[in-house]
């Protein structure tokens, strides 16, 4: 079995810059109450989650499809390890209820998303498979309290519970093998019974396909074509009788990642369902499920270039080359320097879209517009850097690092995940060009990040502003092309604004530790990089071990590195 040794120390320990953010973001009692569970959760995700991790990737799931007497039962059986890692997940940290019910963890009240996706950000560094079903289940309880929380009270306590005896997992079942990208093409009928309805029709792609509690679409006779005529259902493994509902798992995925959990083709043959919401607003419901789900995507995507960046500072100080550590060789410097940047600003994008995810469950429509846009740029931006982030430590390590005794190969092929699930690249490019085209979104970001920034006292502030107005302008100049090169131009467009907000978070941060020299040089080096790449960073070359570890940086040095 291969085993990747763990540092001893703690992952949020060894993170320069989570606990600044959070600092940010979180009010003072907030702040307070996340401290020990950074703690504990770090140090378990760095020791035994890890070990864990390890020994469920390499043994994935089986399907026992009957039982010696020919009874069909479709049952997914899971290593004792995936168990141990749902154990933490579930139940010790709570990471599926704490959005859901008061009293997680001591919180009076719900527990805010930036504090579930900080805490779920150190888990994924040591397992990412158990996020899906993990994220789907917290999603699938959101999607039913939003929508239909008197019909579905049991369920969202179930799909909210951490007693092992009573909680359940929850699914979203959305693509068909004619129509992924494609929703309006699903051909999955509903029939109406009175009491209940049926769904009968096959799904191609059903991450966690024996979950207790699935969420999916279906045609509803009559409603029209396209996704208007689409209905949000729930399927339970079980009929209120007790017996097994007709969900046939027809075969498991071979995954390239994500291998610790289960992907499967499902059959509904006449599957017992309920209608969930208004039934002619089922896209739109599931759409809401599926923007979560995104920013999920995001968070895990961050989690996993914070860990090839530790792995790859790790080996490039022990390693040495012609009498040299790796660490100090001038190239390897520029190659390191990126990749610590994009962690550090990745997770600054995910904890702001949370933020404003709160906010707007709070009530407040701006904020609810703003993470309307935020969450397909943080998908469409992180997800794909993380791809190369983790090639590049991957690459960093040698050829130890092509070889599954390390974790690099199971980084890499997680990460690429990322970019595809609940929607790929170009799809969601093409959800930004959407919210552009109904509601200004880019001019939103614009006027949000630009009323942050002016009063920042910080030149970089003033810089950002500019760049705004020009990212603004860019935008209308887009809209007012033809419509096939808006989408040509598209994916483009949506990496500068997901970086100029990143830029602008990080220049906050600056503002908010006026004299944590570290973070004024990660928001200079991260704006001079953005509006000049050909750029030189020396300062931040000179200071690479701060900016990798934590530490001080001169103010006076900081301020230098501002080249714009």
């Amino acid at each position: 079995m291969p085993v990747d040794t763990a540092p001893a120390t703690g992952f949020a320990d060894r993170d320069p810059a989570l606990r600044p953010l959070l600092d940010r973001v979180l009010g003072a009692e907030d702040r307070a109450r996340i401290e020990p569970l950074l703690t504990e959760l770090g140090t378990l995700a760095a020791d035994e989650i890890d070990r864990q991790a390890t020994v469920a990737d390499a043994s994935p799931p089986k399907l026992r499809g009957y039982t010696p007497d020919g009874e069909r039962v479709d049952a997914i059986e899971y290593h004792p390890a995936h168990d141990r890692l749902a154990h933490f997940a579930y139940e010790r940290f709570a990471l599926a209820a704490m959005s859901h019910r008061s009293g997680v963890h001591g919180w009076p009240s719900r527990v805010p998303h930036t504090v579930k996706y900080a805490l779920s950000y150190l888990y994924v560094q040591a397992e990412f498979g158990m996020a899906c079903p993990l994220s789907m289940t917290d999603s699938a309880a959101r999607i039913l309290r939003l929508f239909d929380p008197e019909r579905y009270a049991d369920e969202i306590a179930a799909l909210s519970s951490t007693d092992p005896e009573h909680r359940a997992t929850g699914a979203m079942f959305m693509t068909e093998k004619q129509g992924g990208t494609d929703v309006g093409l699903t051909e999955t009928v509903a029939t109406d019974h009175g009491t209940h309805w049926t769904l009968t029709g096959r799904k191609w792609f059903a991450s966690n396909p024996g979950a207790d509690v699935v969420l999916t679409l279906a045609r509803v006779p009559g409603q029209g074509e396209g996704t208007r005529g689409l209905g949000m259902f729930l399927m339970p493994r079980t009929r209120p009788d007790g017996s097994r509902n007709t969900i046939r798992i027809d075969r498991l995925k071979d995954k390239l990642g994500s291998r610790s959990i289960a992907s499967g083709e499902v059959t509904l043959d006449a599957a017992h369902a309920t209608p969930v919401g208004d039934l002619s607003r089922g896209f739109r419901q599931m759409a809401e499920m599926l923007n979560v789900s995104r920013l999920s995507n995001a968070m895990r995507s961050a989690a996993l270039m914070r860990r090839a960046v530790r792995e790859s500072v790790d080996h490039t100080r022990e390693r040495r080359v012609f009498g040299v550590p790796l660490f100090d060789q001038p190239l390897m410097r520029m190659t390191l320097l990126p990749m610590i940047l994009d962690a550090e600003a990745a997770i600054a994008l995910v904890l702001e879209s949370a933020a404003r995810l709160d906010d707007a469950d709070a009530g407040d429509v701006e904020a609810r517009e703003l993470v309307r846009v935020l969450t397909p740029l943080a998908k469409h931006t992180v997800c794909k850097r993380a791809r190369t982030v983790t090639g590049e430590a991957m690459e960093i390590r040698g050829g130890d690092g092509y070889i599954e005794d390390r974790v690099h190969p199971r980084l890499l092929r997680d990460a690429h995940l990322g970019s595809i699930w609940e929607g790929s690249s170009n799809v969601i490019a093409l959800d930004v060009l959407r919210c552009m085209r109904s509601r200004k979104a880019h001019r939103a970001l614009a006027g949000t990040y630009t009323d942050r920034l002016v009063d920042l006292p910080l030149p970089a502030a003033k810089h950002l502003v500019v760049r705004w107005a020009e990212v603004s302008a860019r935008g209308d100049r887009l809209l007012g092309a033809p419509h096939d090169e808006q989408q040509m131009l598209i994916g483009r467009y949506a990496d500068e604004l997901s970086r100029t907000v990143m830029a602008t978070l990080l220049v906050e941060q600056a503002s908010h530790t006026p004299d944590d020299g570290r973070a004024l040089l990660v928001a200079h080096t991260w704006l001079s990089l953005l509006t000049a790449p050909e750029t030189l960073p020396r300062t931040a070359l000179d200071r690479l071990a701060a900016l990798a570890d934590g530490g001080d940086v001169p103010l006076s040095a900081a301020q230098e590195a501002l080249n714009v």
